[in-house]
């Protein structure tokens, strides 16, 4: 188990480390959820929260790196598009002050429950903007096998200490990787099949 979270800090501390190179190499936000990079810094802060709450300081690493990769992903969407900042504040507000409603009422157990739902729909407006996007330029490739890995990991990981938040954070973020995958690999087969397509009719003689 102590493999298993080394690798998920290494993977969590790293996904986001291309995407940003990609935002920064491109300059463009196809496909880019905004609002996911909001609700990032906030899911971040608040696992470093709950990792002291809950006395499970080996999600700490990644979520201090993490707080601050979002935070530079966010600032790369505000330049290259100004218009961005109120969705990055709406999405990290939104989902943010949910587990802060479910501490106070139901301490940390509801916090983690709270925590990990949220986790679990972290990556969802980066699936949404991706499946209702015509182009995924801005779209990193390795961020999102990586994101995948680490859920996946993150889940196997919650099982046996039976935490909610590891263990439907995990499950949730891994099929919404999932989706976004699916969506990068389907865009990736169009132009190949469009570049194998005749460029005049089937049939020259019904022309």
């Amino acid at each position: 188990m102590t493999f298993l979270l080394i690798v998920a800090n290494i993977l969590g501390a790293g996904m986001v480390v291309p995407q940003v190179i990609h935002l920064h190499r491109y300059r463009s936000l196809d496909g880019v959820s905004s609002a996911w990079t909001g609700v990032g810094i906030a899911m971040n802060a608040w696992w470093i929260i709950y990792a002291f709450g809950a006395d499970i300081l080996g999600v700490l690493p990644v979520s201090i790196l993490g707080v601050a990769l979002y935070a530079t992903m966010a600032a790369q969407v505000i330049r290259i598009d100004r218009r961005q900042i109120r969705p990055v504040l709406m999405g990290g507000l939104a989902i943010g002050s949910v587990p802060g409603v479910a501490l106070a009422i139901g301490g940390w157990p509801g916090a983690g429950l709270a925590i990990g739902l949220c986790y679990g729909i972290q990556f969802a407006p980066a699936a949404i903007a991706a499946v209702r996007s015509e182009r995924l330029t801005g779209i990193s490739a390795p961020t999102w096998i990586m994101a995948f890995t680490e859920a996946v990991i993150w889940a196997i990981y919650g099982l046996p200490i039976n935490d909610p938040a590891l263990i439907l954070g995990g499950v949730g973020g891994s099929i919404a990787s999932a989706i976004i995958l699916i969506r990068l690999a389907s865009e990736t087969r169009a132009p190949k099949a469009r570049r194998g397509m005749p460029s005049g009719p089937l049939n020259p003689g019904m022309a």
